[in-house]
């Protein structure tokens, strides 16, 4: 099985180097403190051993018990303890060294247990409606200086992604998966109920309104100009001042007509534009000649050049205008975009109704998460502690909990000595 070696567990984060070097003092001082006690316990008990062989009083025995079995209390709890880290005095024991051996046991449970009691949906779900996810984001949100670093931070993602991205792989994917499905479908029928349906509203008659308006201002504006048509078609033998009549006649001809489609709803060629339109309109969805040629204006336009330009050019443009304004704080974007978490931020904090909307929805999410990708995520914990090394996770550990496991040691050789005395006071008084 590969093992990592030393240099390849986990960094921690700044400062994390002083903190283990602070846990790793605190650990040496706490085993001479416990190292301490099994020394005084030893030294009291050959004392009184020595004053006993001598004839001291009786008291001296009940020390010398106590001595004793704190002294046992301490050896059996000094082994008990790096029995779990490692060979007592380098003697493989059978069931020492415990953590480097059953490392990736310890790995497979920690994975089993976080999965059970972390990952499973009752528990997600029952946290995330303690937690009320939607009022606190609501409330933080909500907060000016919040929403603006959010929208930073949303910006400089923009940013990334925009700059990672190749302009021909978007410009390919704009080509096959936007512009092709436009192109590839045909356009007579949508066209042409879009187009009856802005008949049917009547929309139209504010375009005809704009276009005869215009004809009637051209006309009346180009007075000139409809003389010199009417002249340069008048045949060579026709004198000029006839032709100056009849261009005259014209004109007036040409104006009256202008002004009375403008003014009147009801003309005849507002009529006639009517029921071109509504034709039009039936024909694009139905008639196989009038569908073939908007399919036919749809291939000029797709393969004109200019409209090739304009699609190539689409992402180019866009991209830069989103640059743009995700470098500028105060573009109209970005305001929005603060603006917009603010209002959303406070609905959360008013609309229960959209509160428990979202909290729904991150429960949901949540839960899926949990019920479909608990194994994976709790395969990085067994996995990441399989690639440990033994000897270096065990001294990892031992440096987190070592310190207090040192109290194990103290308190065996307390609670021995403690027994010793009652074990040797109950011994004397039955015998």
């Amino acid at each position: 099985m590969e093992q990592t070696t030393p240099a390849e567990l986990p960094v921690g984060r700044p400062g994390a180097s002083e903190r283990e070097e602070a846990k790793r003092r605190g650990l040496r001082r706490m085993k001479l403190v416990a190292l301490s006690f099994l020394v005084g316990a030893t030294v009291i008990f050959l004392l009184t051993s020595w004053a006993q062989a001598r004839g001291w009083p009786a008291w001296v025995g009940y020390v010398r018990a106590a001595a004793e079995a704190g002294m046992i209390g301490a050896l059996a709890d000094w082994f008990a303890v790096t029995a779990l880290f490692r060979h007592p005095l380098g003697l493989k024991i059978p069931h020492t060294a415990i953590i480097p051996r059953k490392k990736d046991v310890l790995g497979d449970s920690l994975g089993d247990f976080v999965g059970t009691n972390f990952l499973s949906e009752p528990v997600v779900r029952a946290k995330l409606r303690r937690v009320e996810t939607s009022r606190r984001a609501g409330e933080w949100l909500a907060r000016p200086d919040n929403a603006e670093r959010v929208t930073a931070e949303m910006a400089t993602v923009v940013r990334g992604a925009v700059t990672v991205l190749r302009d021909e792989d978007v410009q390919a994917v704009m080509e096959q998966v936007v512009v092709r499905r436009i192109v590839d479908r045909q356009w007579g029928p949508p066209l042409g109920k879009l187009l009856q349906q802005i008949l049917t509203d009547g929309a139209h008659h504010r375009l005809v309104d704009l276009v005869v308006d215009r004809a009637y201002e051209w006309v009346r504006e180009n007075h000139e100009t409809v003389l010199r048509v009417v002249s340069d078609r008048a045949p060579s033998w026709s004198p000029r001042f006839v032709d100056s009549m009849l261009a005259d006649r014209v004109y007036g001809e040409v104006l009256s007509f202008a002004w009375a489609v403008k003014t009147d709803v009801n003309h005849p060629m507002r009529l006639a534009v009517d029921r071109f339109l509504v034709e039009f309109a039936r024909d694009l969805q139905s008639d196989p000649e009038t569908m073939a040629r908007a399919e036919a204006v749809k291939q000029q336009l797709a393969e004109h050049p200019e409209v090739r330009k304009v699609i190539d050019s689409a992402w180019s443009t866009a991209k830069d205008m989103l640059l743009t304004a995700a470098e500028d704080p105060s573009s109209e974007l970005r305001r929005r975009v603060a603006t917009g978490l603010a209002t959303l931020g406070h609905r959360l904090q008013d609309d229960p109704a959209l509160s428990q909307k979202v909290d729904g929805w991150v429960e949901g999410v949540a839960a899926y998460v949990a019920t479909h990708y608990s194994g994976e995520v709790t395969t990085i914990i067994t996995d990441t502690v399989e690639r440990w090394d033994a000897e270096q996770t065990s001294r990892k550990i031992e440096l987190q909990v070592g310190r207090d496991l040192q109290f194990i040691r103290i308190n065996g050789t307390v609670v021995g000595a403690l027994a010793g005395v009652v074990i040797y006071t109950v011994a004397q008084l039955l015998f």
